[in-house]
């Protein structure tokens, strides 16, 4: 399968993943800063499953040892930093301008289509680049 497509399938599983770990904690939780605890927890999920499906088969990364893996996913993370600032620009902008649940997860949609495209740079050149030997 062309890398393309399987890096777009990847970004939309761990999209589901992210809006859907979202919309769970939004039913469950109607406190203060509910928005805020769904959208850090839906972050969070979508970074575990993104990080292990380009791990694996969009890099073909193997870590020498746990401790090589995660500095490897603290990378990963910090570079997943600099994306979610637009991931989570969309997605408060458009709850801003729109007031509506739906229209806030596709201001997240978007924003994690444009994070992703920037990642997948920010990734093959700094995280998983390959060590001279």
């Amino acid at each position: 399968m062309n890398l393309t497509i399987k890096y777009a399938i990847f970004a939309l599983i761990a999209t589901a993943v992210n809006i859907g770990a979202q919309d769970i904690v939004i039913h469950n939780f109607n406190g203060p800063f509910a928005l805020i605890i769904s959208v850090i927890a839906g972050t969070g999920t979508g970074l575990v499953v993104k990080y292990i499906l380009d791990k694996r088969y969009i890099f073909r990364f193997r870590a020498k040892d746990a401790t090589h893996d995660g500095k490897t996913f603290a990378l990963y993370t910090l570079m997943g930093l600099l994306t979610t600032v637009i991931f989570w620009g969309f997605e408060f902008g458009f709850n801003f301008l729109f007031e509506t649940k739906e229209m806030r997860y596709l201001g997240g949609i978007i924003g994690l289509a444009i994070g992703y495209l920037c990642k997948y740079t920010l990734d093959k050149r700094y995280v998983f680049r390959v060590e001279p030997a």
